[in-house]
């Protein structure tokens, strides 16, 4: 809900969406990309990079999806070329201007949202597949922990992306977002329960696949290349400042994947000495 109670200064919105960036870029290459690539290697013995392939056909999609976006809006905005309106088209030429911005932001919202869901879905989807408690926390506290950090970017990104931060948009979103994790985990429980041998576990593998390629189309075209254009000028405004953001946005990342193996580590421990007293 920050976006709609905070009203930030430009030169956080300058460095906080390239730190969304690498959030989100972080996430897809070390995350997503390494699971779906650890799951295909348990399904099976073919020496093919499917989690690769499924990463490619992900960006593929989100920017068709993109690509669509952009040609609806694109024919809306055409103006006519009767002469009766020629001076009707030079007296809103800056309305046209404010109106393409605002289909792009609507464009980038809308993309952006339909990737956390996803990621937020799949991960909700590990949990109800997995197969014993331990791997049920694990994947728990993952959910937990990467959700936050993907909260705190989505609230930066929504603040470039909705400058007027309407209510009910913002009530929406976050919404959305919220209740995408235990729709996945009721999804995850009803596949484990209805499904035999490893299906639970090939679609966990494709969907997070997927949701790769859909998070790097994101974070590269959609964050990093535009980044937030700041109305004044801003003294952290440069490319180096912005290469630090990134790096920091990644660099949360790979700590959040090392407080992963180190609480499975300790889920797996202490599940072991509480099975030694029952």
């Amino acid at each position: 809900m920050s976006p709609y109670f905070l009203r930030w200064n430009e030169a956080f919105l300058v460095l906080g969406t390239q730190f969304a960036g690498g959030v989100f870029l972080g996430t897809a290459l070390m995350h997503f990309l390494s699971d779906s690539n650890k799951t295909f290697e348990g399904l099976t013995e073919k020496e093919y990079p499917f989690a690769c392939m499924l990463a490619c056909v992900g960006f593929l999609i989100t920017m068709f999806a993109d690509c669509v976006v952009s040609y609806v809006y694109a024919k809306q905005k055409d103006s006519p070329t009767d002469p009766e309106f020629q001076g009707k088209d030079e007296a809103h030429k800056s309305h046209g201007t404010h109106h393409v911005a605002a289909v792009g932001s609507f464009g980038d919202t809308i993309l952006l949202i339909i990737a956390l869901c996803f990621h937020s879905f799949s991960e909700g989807i590990a949990i109800g597949i997995a197969k014993t408690k331990i791997d049920a926390w694990k994947a728990l506290w993952t959910v937990c922990l990467h959700k936050m950090i993907a909260a705190i970017a989505m609230s930066i990104a929504l603040l470039r992306m909705v400058p007027n931060r309407p209510f009910l948009s913002c009530m929406a979103y976050a919404f959305i977002f919220a209740i995408s994790s235990p729709v996945g985990v009721g999804v995850g429980i009803i596949i484990d329960s209805t499904t035999e041998g490893s299906t639970a576990d090939w679609m966990f593998a494709i969907s997070i696949g997927l949701a790769c390629g859909v998070f790097i189309y994101v974070s590269i075209n959609h964050l990093l290349s535009k980044g937030y254009t700041a109305h004044n000028a801003v003294s952290v405004d440069k490319p180096h400042y912005r290469l630090l953001a990134v790096v920091f946005g990644i660099g949360v990342i790979s700590v959040a994947m090392i407080w992963d193996t180190y609480v499975a580590y300790i889920a797996h421990r202490s599940f072991s000495r509480v099975s030694r007293f029952t």
